[in-house]
This record gives C-alpha cells, sequence and structure tokens, in this order.
C-alpha cells in the first residue's frame, strides 16, 4: 500500500492531479505509513465514521462495476493501455 502511495502522489506520473482528499474507512490495509506518504504528498485522509459500513456502498459499488464491466473481460499488455480503458469507463 505503501508504493501505491507513492505512485499516487508522484509529481510526474502521479494520478493526484486535482484531487486533494482521499476517503479511507478504518480497515487495516490502509496503514499509518500509507496515510503519513499521503500526507506528505498533501493529500488529506478523510475517514469514514466507525462502524458504518454504509459509508463504504456506492465507493464499492463502483469498484466492483469496474471489475465486472471494464476489467474482467479484458487483457492489458501496458499500463497506458489501461489507464485509457478507466477513463473511457468513466466517461461512460
Amino acid at each position: 500500500m505503501e508504493q501505491v502511495a507513492r505512485n499516487f502522489t508522484d509529481a510526474v506520473d502521479g494520478l493526484r492531479g486535482a484531487h486533494t482528499k482521499l476517503i479511507v474507512d478504518r480497515d487495516t490495509k490502509f496503514p499509518r505509513g500509507f496515510r503519513e506518504l499521503l500526507t506528505s504528498g498533501g493529500v488529506e485522509n478523510v475517514f469514514t465514521p466507525p462502524r458504518s459500513s454504509s459509508c463504504n456502498a456506492c465507493a464499492e459499488r463502483f469498484v466492483r462495476s469496474i471489475k465486472e464491466e471494464c476489467l474482467g473481460s479484458t487483457i492489458f499488455f501496458g499500463e497506458e493501455e489501461l489507464r485509457r480503458a478507466l477513463r473511457e469507463y468513466e466517461a461512460y
């Protein structure tokens, strides 16, 4: 996860762009080091309330839709192809 945070906040190839906040739940897959790397890269961590699984419903449904409708039926031969497919899906 720390490598994901580094990639997200990278000044040259990062995905951050104009995004300054990341909504994270209290799962253990977001350790302190991950959150600190994001903070040092200018991204504010916004936590969901404790024991409120309904807060994650929209985000989880979006991820599920991407997996089933876009990523599940395609083989990508590079990061640029993956990013293009995700941009097109987002526009759709």
